[in-house]
């Protein structure tokens, strides 16, 4: 299961989306997230699904190795259908019991949710897979750098979700160590009831925070080994600059907002 979780991994390929400036995959995500929870009818769903089957594809990222990462939120899938499902009382109703009730609009809403929150994980998870976690501080930061006149601290908001990211498969190869280790001490992490569980999770939390602890600080001492004292007056190795594609790229973008904000105004299907 630690394995599935793709978020914050970099897959290496040659494909014109790894070579897209960070600025504009970071704007694309956003206009995809708000294309995602604004379409309604099978027209939109249609759109949606193949502006994401042509991403997937031209990235050159294998289709598996993407959604390895749905593994991880089952249960969350889980718990959104089903309280979609019971919990929608208008509509008409097929089943009533107490609180709960499964109608025809809690279907739909079940439906729609499920598919949403997966296409949310496969469209996020691509930009990560496509984006090294170097381009997109520096992508974030270029984007937001005009807050600084309000001081915001742009960088260090940066700064924070790289090394967030960094450390996010990091620790979960950690996890997968410490756990294989304390296993082969005979501890048991699948058996149980509930409590029992969390109790069994001490000797795995324990020397993970220990962990995670020890590498901040090393992190923290190299920094500052190495003077580092903000972004103040920073240069940039590899400074960004829009291309060709990165043009075309845009107009693309904002082609298909338009064609989602169309489709969500002139047709008359409900939600």
């Amino acid at each position: 299961m630690l394995r599935d979780i793709t978020l914050g991994q970099y897959y290496p390929a040659d494909s014109v989306v790894h070579k897209l400036d960070p600025r504009v995959k970071l704007f694309a995500t956003l206009i995809y997230i708000i294309a995602l929870f604004s379409f309604k009818g099978l027209l939109g769903f249609a759109i949606i699904t193949g502006m994401l089957v042509f991403m997937i594809h031209i990235s050159k990222v294998p289709f598996s190795y993407i959604v390895k990462g749905l593994k991880a939120i089952v249960v969350l899938l889980v718990i959104t259908a089903v309280f979609n499902l019971v919990f929608t009382s208008s509509g008409t109703e097929y089943w009533h019991w107490g609180p709960f009730h499964i109608t025809d609009a809690g279907i739909t809403n079940a439906v729609l949710m499920t598919v949403r929150l997966i296409y949310l994980i496969i469209g996020t998870s691509l930009m990560t897979l496509t984006t090294t976690p170097n381009q997109l501080t520096d992508g974030l930061e270029k984007s937001l750098s005009g807050l600084n006149r309000i001081h915001v601290p742009v960088h260090a908001i940066a700064m924070m979700m790289s090394i967030a990211l960094r450390f996010i498969p990091i620790l979960m190869e950690e996890t997968d160590k410490i756990m294989k280790a304390q296993m082969a001490r005979g501890a048991d992490f699948e058996n149980g009831n509930l409590i029992q569980k969390a109790k069994n999770m001490i000797p795995l939390l324990i020397p993970l925070f220990v962990s995670a602890f020890r590498r901040a600080d090393d992190l923290a001492m190299a920094m500052e080994a190495r003077c580092y004292s903000g972004g103040q007056g920073r240069t940039k190795m590899k400074p960004l600059c829009y291309g060709h594609n990165d043009r075309v790229a845009y107009v693309v973008l904002f082609a298909f907002l338009a064609v989602v904000i169309a489709v969500r105004i002139l047709l008359p299907f409900p939600q």
